[in-house]
């Protein structure tokens, strides 16, 4: 796995552009409006793209079939809410939460055992092979849509917010969406759980002896493949989780959803250096705020901002904020 050294320029960034744009958008309240929007997409786009980081940090797997299971969770999520009508029509945030869990849990598992099968007969032939990952993956996420839409039917599917969740909180006079709240606070609980599981856990420190010396780790008897298995489910899970969120934000779904978000995931994984966890929450809180700050600046500049995000950082650091080292 990735070793990153503490370097606080790339951290940085974050705050120097919130503060930047404030006098262009004049309101304070306004600023903090767009910028609280704009960090709760970025963690919703961090806990996507976080599976991904893990695929190819881990196990030097390109997954362009990765939306696959975005789309995946945030289907599974429309039938066990659709099922919890008593609960999502609460206007507690709690009685809404023991519908928006167990939904997030079954997508998890759903896409993890999807992942299972898709590392099994997709993935595991074309080890060591970019080119042909590249392809492969992205035939087994045109399969998936098409299976999605025999499962659920191709017509867009809303996916409403629960009663509880709906509506702001006022901070002064900005105004603070709750689900973008609960946004934030997701993807700090899915970021720290990462952390921790890779550095402070036995497996998750096989896992990065498995990377840097394959041979040692399984002379000790250790199967570094199996590891790996769990590695590439865990990932899926994740973006199965990260469908749940962006459906949610999004409030519809469709098959192509996963698609349409692979973009900006490959973006934030640029961004932040292809494999590290740490890079890809910076590019996707960067990605977030940029989102938000030129749709309200510069509408018609806000489809081609974050390319031009990525062109100015790899100017600055071609290998991304924090390098891959492995």
């Amino acid at each position: 796995m990735t070793k990153i050294d503490f370097d606080w320029k790339p951290l940085a960034l974050v705050p120097v552009l919130a503060l930047v744009v404030l006098p262009f958008i004049g309101s304070p309240s306004t600023w903090l409006t767009l910028t609280v929007a704009g960090l709760a997409m970025g963690m919703i786009i961090f806990i996507i793209a976080s599976g991904l980081t893990l695929v190819f940090g881990l196990m030097d797997v390109l997954n362009f079939g990765h939306g696959m299971f975005i789309a995946l969770g945030a289907y599974v999520a429309t039938t066990v809410l659709g099922a919890m009508g008593d609960y999502t029509a609460s206007g507690s945030l709690w009685v809404n939460l023991m519908a928006v869990f167990p939904a997030m849990l079954v997508a998890m598992l759903v896409a993890g055992a999807v992942g299972l099968a898709f590392e099994r007969f997709i993935v595991r032939p074309v080890y060591g092979n970019h080119l042909k990952q590249i392809l492969i993956t992205m035939g087994g996420m045109i399969i998936g849509e098409e299976l999605i839409k025999v499962v659920w039917g191709p017509q867009q599917i809303a996916l409403p917010l629960p009663e509880g969740m709906r509506g702001s909180l006022f901070l002064g006079d900005a105004a603070v969406e709750k689900y973008r709240l609960l946004a934030v606070v997701v993807g700090v609980v899915v970021f720290a759980l990462l952390l921790w599981t890779l550095t402070r856990t036995k497996i998750g420190l096989l896992i990065r002896a498995g990377v840097q010396d394959r041979e040692m780790v399984e002379a000790m008897g250790y199967r570094i493949r199996k590891l790996f298995v769990g590695v590439f489910v865990m990932g899926s899970a994740l973006a199965g989780l990260g469908g749940v969120m962006w459906g949610m934000y999004q409030q519809n779904v469709v098959p192509q959803m996963g698609a349409h978000v692979n973009v900006l995931i490959f973006i934030v994984l640029i961004i932040g250096g292809l494999g590290s966890t740490t890079g890809a929450l910076v590019g996707a809180l960067l990605v977030g705020l940029m989102a938000n700050y030129t749709g309200f600046l510069l509408p018609k500049a806000a489809l081609f901002s974050n390319i031009l995000l990525m062109m100015a950082i790899l100017l600055w650091r071609p290998q991304g904020v924090y390098a891959l080292n492995k």
